[in-house]
């Protein structure tokens, strides 16, 4: 019996069903192996490791301190307990230029993500969505990502087909937008596919045209993946300068994927500070948080943990736990007049924007 196709394989292959479909595969961020169970149980069929969900948790801000081994053992725990394919967050790749990058490539393969990306801020970063940031030349940049590339071709394991087409994907970001502009950030993907990369992430971008602009001009671009060009990757981080987009217009839009970096991060922790302010106000758990059902009883913490007392426990097997509930991520992807009554909605706060036409 041949051996399970690899995470990195599996990732490619929904990327290549849903893109067909004009489809955008929903990557909510996972900041522990616990997030991550809770999101293969609600459908979704891949994930996302945020370095600045990363560092959060080790009360550190998004400035690149999350070292290599912070990351990896969350890329760990996420990959266990989950069972899904997951993108990852390599920052600008790692200390010591394109031998770094490689060592990042195979640590980050070995600790089961699925993809990476790496960006072409200079060191220490910033976040994508701040002012202020600076940009390494694209050459140079270029270089990186090919030393990456290698890595990939180089560490494929069983399960994969192979080089470019089956290994662990290797993602360019670019945060040019806000530096340079759209145009240098079309011409900065394109050197970084001609580099090796099998996706671009164009940040901070500022509306839809501006997506569709890049994802225009990058279709179909060197033949990579079967001729389509390379696969892009979308940003929907709150508050920050791209409009909350829906999942289905971003397909729309050409975006094969989307991640929400710290959607989950950040409605947990203001369920913590809620809960502080009552426990310092009240002394206690109010009777109307318990019957309003703002906690997890003790059962619901157990099933999301695969857990029953007097029981051998084991780890939960992700896609057995999603049939058991019936769902799929389609389930979840809201569809027609619904989403776009809500989306009218947003565009009329500011929050969104018009819908776009397929081309």
């Amino acid at each position: 019996m041949p051996p399970p196709p690899s995470s990195a394989a599996r990732l490619r292959l929904l990327l290549a069903g849903l893109s067909a479909r004009q489809e955008s595969l929903a990557l909510p961020g996972a900041f522990n192996g616990l997030v991550a169970r809770a999101v293969a149980n609600a459908g979704f069929e891949a994930t996302y490791v945020s370095g600045a969900g990363v560092a959060a948790g080790m009360g550190l801000p998004d400035v690149g301190l999350a070292g290599l081994e912070d990351m990896t053992r969350v890329i760990r725990d996420v990959s266990a307990c989950s069972g899904l394919p997951l993108l990852a967050d390599a920052d600008t790749g790692g200390e010591g230029g394109e031998g770094g990058v490689r060592r990042v490539v195979m640590e980050y393969r070995r600790a089961g993500a699925a993809a990476l990306h790496v960006e072409d801020q200079v060191f220490p970063k910033r976040c994508g969505h701040l002012e202020g940031k600076e940009l390494v030349p694209a050459d140079e940049f270029a270089l990186k990502v090919q030393a990456a590339a290698r890595a990939r071709d180089e560490g494929r394991v069983a399960g994969e087909e192979g080089g470019g087409n089956g290994g662990l994907m290797i993602c360019a970001r670019t945060d040019a937008r806000s530096v340079v502009g759209v145009e240098e950030v079309i011409e900065r993907a394109k050197r970084y596919v001609d580099a090796g990369a099998d996706m671009i992430f164009p940040e901070g971008l500022c509306s839809g045209d501006e997506f569709l602009r890049v994802s225009q001009a990058l279709k179909g671009y060197n033949g990579v993946n079967g001729g389509e060009g390379p696969y892009l990757l979308a940003n929907m981080t709150e508050f920050g300068k791209t409009p909350l987009l829906s999942v289905r217009r971003m397909g729309a839009l050409g975006y094969h994927a989307t991640i929400f970096p710290m959607t989950l991060f950040r409605w947990a922790m203001r369920g913590v500070v809620e809960a502080l302010e009552e426990l310092r106000e009240g002394g206690r758990v109010s009777k109307t948080a318990l019957r309003e059902g703002r906690l997890l009883t003790r059962e619901e913490t157990y099933e999301l943990l695969g857990y029953t007392p007097g029981r051998v426990w084991e780890y939960p097997n992700a896609n057995a736990y999603s049939r058991r509930k019936g769902t799929r991520r389609s389930d979840f992807v809201q569809e027609g007049k619904e989403v776009m009554e809500e989306e009218d909605e947003n565009e009329a706060s500011g929050y969104g924007e018009e819908n776009p036409k397929k081309k």
